[in-house]
């Protein structure tokens, strides 16, 4: 999600009551990147003495305090209430955090939009699911499917940050292995085969390239390329000496 997408978002707290969840809320929007921070009716309190926003504190410094939640979401045009799903009974739509994340995501490319966190006591109210325009709930066991505050806060960003494309690409790309280096490998492999009695590479033209296509799919980088063409060197200097037997 691109930074002008995130700052479209805003995480809703209401009535909030332990300063530590409010912390460990504005600490989790610091490290995914979102800063748009709104409390409908904290515990004033709590407010003040939410400490535990380590690197956070001018989220803090910069949240709004509203007396309602309508004035808290006036400026969004989708509202979503984060809720375990428990004994009630929603007549909303009601998404797991996969899709509520792809929703969530689409919608925020040009508009505003809100995700409301309950009091850690009792929730979202009928009245805050009034306001919503469907809701989200993370997947957790049946049996204990109610999270702490701070913690489902910082999931359900998480959801919206992370990039599975960015996480098929390989960290340090640029420091694989060159073809000269993998090439310089399987022939000090080949050499050492051969030393061992290995056949194969007289007997079968394929032989090599199956020794190519091993290293390759291995995805070495450079150092460890170079370490492995260090081991086999050593083995072939040993296996070359005359008095090797």
């Amino acid at each position: 999600m691109d930074p002008d997408a995130k700052e479209r978002l805003a995480v809703v707290l209401i009535e909030s009551r332990n300063p530590l969840n409010i912390g460990a809320a504005a600490r989790a929007m610091s490290n995914f990147g979102f800063f748009d921070l709104r409390l409908v009716r904290p515990y004033e309190v709590a407010f003040q003495e939410a400490v535990s926003a380590v690197g956070a504190s001018e989220i803090l410094k910069n949240a709004r305090v509203f007396d309602d939640l309508a004035g808290a979401v006036a400026d969004c045009s989708l509202v979503v209430g984060a809720t375990g799903l428990g004994h009630r009974v929603f007549e909303h739509p009601l998404h797991r955090l996969e899709r509520a994340g792809r929703l969530l995501r689409g919608h925020l490319r040009s508009a505003r939009a809100a995700i409301l966190f309950g009091s850690e006591k009792f929730g979202l109210s009928n009245t805050d699911i009034s306001r919503c325009h469907w809701l989200l709930h993370i997947p957790t066991r049946a049996e204990h499917d109610s999270m702490n505050l701070g913690q489902a806060v910082a999931v359900t960003l998480y959801e919206l940050h992370r990039s599975p494309a960015a996480a098929r690409r390989l960290p340090g790309a640029a420091s694989l292995a060159t073809e000269a280096e993998i090439e310089r490998l399987a022939g000090l492999a080949e050499q050492v085969l051969s030393l061992c009695g290995y056949s194969d590479f007289e007997r079968e033209k394929s032989a090599r390239n199956k020794t190519l296509r091993l290293l390759h799919r291995l995805r070495l980088n450079s150092r460890d390329a170079a370490i492995l063409s260090g081991m086999l060197r050593q083995i072939l200097w040993k296996l070359s000496r005359p008095d090797n037997g």
